[in-house]
């Protein structure tokens, strides 16, 4: 048997919990017998990447990992995934190990390779309690080093400790009260000072015995630093800075530029004349959470590094005085650092409060034009009584002194008329410049919106080319390209990036057909009765509700409205703000969208039917895809809920019941609650969407986290939507694609399904393509899912899987041929719009699959049935709802209708109304209260969420808000 190495007995010692081989391999080291590294990680498969102290911990062996530790072993060291000593030992619920390894400093922070800090692994809430309180510990112990800087002028440390992704809260305080502002006054420490402030610190704050930061300054020139320092703050612009650089280039080396410092982002130019005619620029980075660093030996070279960790070195001329031009430029870049940080990191919506803030140039000349005529009338007044004095020889009654008092008020007063007659001059001039600067900046939005257009309009008819230069028979023949583009008017889409939260589509009543296998998650046929015309609320002979089945008026035609009209005049501003004309709304609110989630209820019915674990994520995995289904062709945008807006549904055909409510306007965020009739099931989330606008399309990244817990099993499910994208909003026709991976895990058994929507691509080949796989908690795979997720899903093994994709090239040539034979012979089956282009893999299973929209749906905003039901009033609703609901919103009501004009009309008043709302409270100070919902940590994971409180379904409404 061939003889371990040392270090790896030593590992298998450790492994093993064998402390007398592990202490004599440590006395051996230390007698310097043996060459071993206590940190050294495994090679082999069973341990690779860990350490002797890693498996001592995952194992339990508590003497062991004493053993280890108080021989140095390093506490905090990652293994191949991210995972400390201490994620292993919290993983596996090592009580007395967790202790020991924080006795000896381990970090609680540390982040894995899956996001995950120890106390998002245990499942034994003893071990979680005390990771938390060891959290705050370490926190306490950031802010103490931050305070303690503040006071010892540590600069370096302090700059380190606000840099940290995770960083001390600046405002922390010690016994008495002192924030770290307060000692750096103090003490003196004004660039530490300056740093805090820059960095956010509240110089408003008091401690315990009342005093602010002014009134701890140690000395005049340090107070009025701070007092100029707190009353300016941080301005809304930022000085310009210039010079020349060295920049090192991986291929280049060091080459001279000019940099130029201006709003935030640093530039690069290969001239000075380039950089003032703003041409033929080399680059640029934005400096939001970007810091440099220097070297200690070289008093010429610093290290800019960005927000997205790339790094760029530069150097100044040694020529003069390096170190003062090199703190020159670091003392700019941090001015410049704070200026974007701060503002890139405002809420949106603020614009409003700072239009309050600023005073129109008109307003400010009839300001100064009403000083200068109370001047004028003062100093005729003075004038007269001055005349008065000398004519009526009174003067010689009164002394001297006050004469000469009344002559000085006399001539300060024309003094000042004077220089305010120059101010209003300097003003209006000022006004004059400003306004041709506005007509260049105009210009130039108009002829860059222009470029981009024609731009666009190239690029489409290039990609059409492309197209039709194919051959007939190349891989659009098997994915049709054009399903990814909307049969509908070429409008924007607002509802591909607005409600990439949840969606869904109508459930399949149609055989599956022989090829097709059975699937305990196909849908009831009863559930939804499309054949079905009439709007009147009848009763079914089961009790029933029936639901209508139209609008009462159909869509307006969108084809005289140009949406990039409207985009270019909106150039610069945030997307979210765009007010857009009602014509390319369509008569839902985003609550209601929200709603469409539910429409596959019965996925999770059968989740909670199924006694396998596997089965249940299945279904679940199927019910997340099918969410985003209805979004498909959806051209039409949702109406923006109004602040403290709600929406309930009750339905019990399906099952469940849900209570939704808008609980913030900006960021915008809307939260949902719903719950199963049986209580079998409740599904909650907060829905954020971040958009993006990439010239050609606007792409909507979602926010917040959905779960869904089964209380039968103890199971609770989270995932997050895949991003959206709306494509062609300059010119061609709109089509909507969700690309990005959504991943569902099951929380109490580990096992998770990770899905990837894939990108069309060039040629859409993988157009609405959606794949993964079912994994344990050890990332074995259990089962392979394929499908689209405008069409359907299966699940099949993944060897079979596997071996289809291997062998995809070969099996499509032959699928092409097989279509060419065989076209006659199916030209009277009924179409499948999953068998037409989702190719089933043999001994596949169908998890879901969508059935077509009804045959109005192109004339109803391509509504599903549903969707069209979302916003019906039945007449035993009217007394019971609360008047937030959005069934009662006018606007919406009026679009529905059909009746344009008035949906116009009413959108527009609401808007003012809730904008005035808004400045009330900011008046009165007063903050907004959410009625059904409140701010905390979602219970299966570390991120904030928006909670249900209950009670909504007890019908005691009272204090809403009037919204509408």
């Amino acid at each position: 048997m061939e003889e371990l190495d040392p270090e790896e007995q030593f590992l298998r010692y450790a492994r093993n919990g064998d402390l007398p081989g592990v202490q004599r391999l440590l006395m051996s080291k230390i007698k310097e017998e043996t060459q071993i590294n206590i940190n050294c990680k495994g090679k082999s498969k069973s341990n690779l990447g860990w350490t002797p102290l890693h498996l001592a911990c995952y194992f339990g062996h508590t003497d062991v990992v004493e053993e280890l530790l108080k021989a140095g072993a390093d506490v905090n060291l990652p293994n191949n995934i991210g995972d400390t000593p201490l994620h292993k030992a919290a993983f596996t619920g090592r009580k007395e190990v967790v202790m020991l390894l924080l006795h000896y400093d381990a970090c609680a922070t540390v982040i894995n390779g899956t996001a995950q800090i120890p106390k998002d692994v245990t499942q034994n809430a003893e071990i979680r309690s005390m990771l938390e309180a060891a959290e705050r510990t370490e926190e306490r112990k950031l802010e103490e080093k931050l305070l303690e800087a503040a006071r010892e002028g540590d600069l370096s440390t302090l700059t380190q400790l606000l840099s940290r992704k995770k960083p001390p809260d600046i405002n922390c305080t010690d016994l008495l009260g002192n924030t770290p502002l307060h000692c750096a006054a103090y003490r003196g420490q004004r660039q530490c000072a300056l740093k805090l402030l820059k960095s956010g610190a509240n110089p408003g704050v008091k401690n315990k015995n009342g005093q602010s930061v002014s009134d701890l300054a140690n000395d005049t020139a340090m107070k009025q630093f701070l007092e100029g320092n707190v009353h300016r703050g941080l301005t809304r612009h930022v000085k310009k800075y210039e010079g020349l650089l060295w920049k090192s280039s991986r291929f280049f080396g060091w080459r001279s530029y000019w940099v130029v410092l201006q709003d935030g982002v640093i530039s690069w130019y290969s001239k000075q004349s380039d950089a003032a005619a703003n041409v033929r620029r080399q680059g640029c980075k934005s400096l939001t959470n970007a810091h440099c660093l220097i070297r200690a030996k070289d008093n010429c070279f610093f290290t800019l590094k960005c927000f997205d960790d790339s790094v760029h070195h530069f150097k100044v001329s040694p020529k003069t005085d390096p170190e003062a031009a090199r703190k020159a430029w670091l003392d700019a870049l941090e001015e410049h650092s704070a200026f974007s940080t701060h503002y890139c990191s405002q809420e949106q919506g603020s614009e409003e409060e700072e239009e309050e803030e600023v005073m129109s140039l008109g307003e400010l000349t009839d300001s100064l034009q009403a000083a200068e005529v109370s001047q004028k009338k003062l100093e005729k007044e003075v004038e007269a009584l001055v005349s008065m004095l000398k004519n009526d020889g009174l003067s010689e009654r009164f002394p001297s002194a006050i004469v000469q008092k009344m002559q000085e008020i006399c001539e300060l007063s024309s003094e000042t008329n004077s220089s305010l007659s120059v101010c209003l001059s300097l003003f209006s001039r000022q006004e004059g410049v400003r306004s041709v600067k506005l007509e260049q900046v105009v210009e130039k939005n108009k002829i860059l919106s222009e470029a981009l257009q024609t731009l666009a309009t190239e690029h489409h008819e290039l990609e059409q080319s492309v197209v039709k230069g194919s051959s007939p028979r190349s891989a659009l023949s098997e994915d049709e390209f054009h399903d990814a583009v909307s049969e509908s008017e070429s409008e924007l889409s607002l509802s591909g990036f607005e409600t990439v939260a949840s969606h869904s589509c109508e459930e399949d009543e149609e055989d599956e057909g022989s090829v097709m296998l059975s699937s305990p998650c196909s849908s009831p046929t009863s559930m939804l009765q499309e054949d079905h015309h009439g709007n009147k609320d009848e009763l079914q002979p089961n009790g029933i509700t029936k639901h209508r089945t139209s609008l009462p008026a159909p869509m307006f035609s969108r084809n005289d409205f140009s949406i990039w009209s409207i985009l270019r005049n909106c150039i610069g501003m945030e997307l979210s703000k765009i007010t857009m004309p009602v014509i390319f709304n369509e008569p839902l609110s985003f609550l209601q969208r929200l709603t469409e989630y539910m429409e596959h209820t019965y996925l999770i019915h059968q989740a909670n039917a199924s006694s396998d674990s596997v089965e249940r994520m299945k279904c679940v995995a199927a019910f997340a895809v099918s969410a985003v289904a209805s979004q498909w062709e959806r051209t039409g945008k949702p109406f923006n809920p109004l602040l403290g807006e709600t929406y309930e549904l009750v339905r019990e055909d399906l099952g469940f019941r849900l209570i939704s409510e808008q609980v913030s306007h900006h960021p915008p965020v809307s939260a949902f609650h719903a719950e199963g009739l049986k209580q079998d099931f409740v599904f909650h989330g907060s829905i954020y969407p971040k958009l993006k606008f990439w010239g050609k399309s606007v792409e909507a990244e979602p926010k917040g986290i959905i779960t869904l817990e089964l209380p039968k099993y103890n199971e609770a499910y989270t995932w997050t939507n895949p991003t959206c994208c709306v494509h062609n909003i300059i010119v061609g026709q709109l089509w909507i694609e969700q690309y990005g991976n959504m991943e569902v895990i099951n929380h109490r058994t580990g096992e998770r399904c990770c899905l990837n929507f894939k990108p069309c691509g060039l040629f859409g080949k993988e157009l609405h393509k959606v794949e993964g796989y079912i994994l344990d908690k050890s990332k074995k795979k259990l089962c392979a899912l394929y499908g689209k997720w405008t069409e359907c899903l299966y699940v099949v093994d993944p060897s079979a899987f596997e071996a289809h994709k291997k062998n995809d090239k070969k099996g499509s040539e032959e699928k092409k041929s097989s279509k060419a034979g065989c076209s006659e012979d199916q030209e009277g089956l009924p179409s499948s719009p999953a068998a037409d282009t989702v190719e089933v893999i043999p001994g596949s299973q169908l998890l879901w699959r969508i059935a077509p929209r009804p045959a109005n749906s192109a004339q109803m905003y391509s509504f599903t049935s549903f969707a069209m039901q979302l916003n019906e009033l039945h007449k035993e609703m009217e007394g019971v709802i609360p008047q937030t609901d959005c069934r009662l919103r006018p606007d919406i009501r009026a679009m529905e209708n059909g009746d344009i004009d008035l949906a116009s009309e009413e959108k527009k008043r609401l808007e003012e109304k809730q904008r005035a709302a808004r400045k009330n409270r900011s008046k009165s100070d007063e903050e907004w209260k959410t009625k059904w919902f409140q701010q905390g940590q979602n219970p299966h994971i570390s991120s904030q969420d928006w909670l249900f409180c209950g009670g909504y379904w007890d019908r005691t409404y009272s204090q809403q808000p009037d919204i509408y």
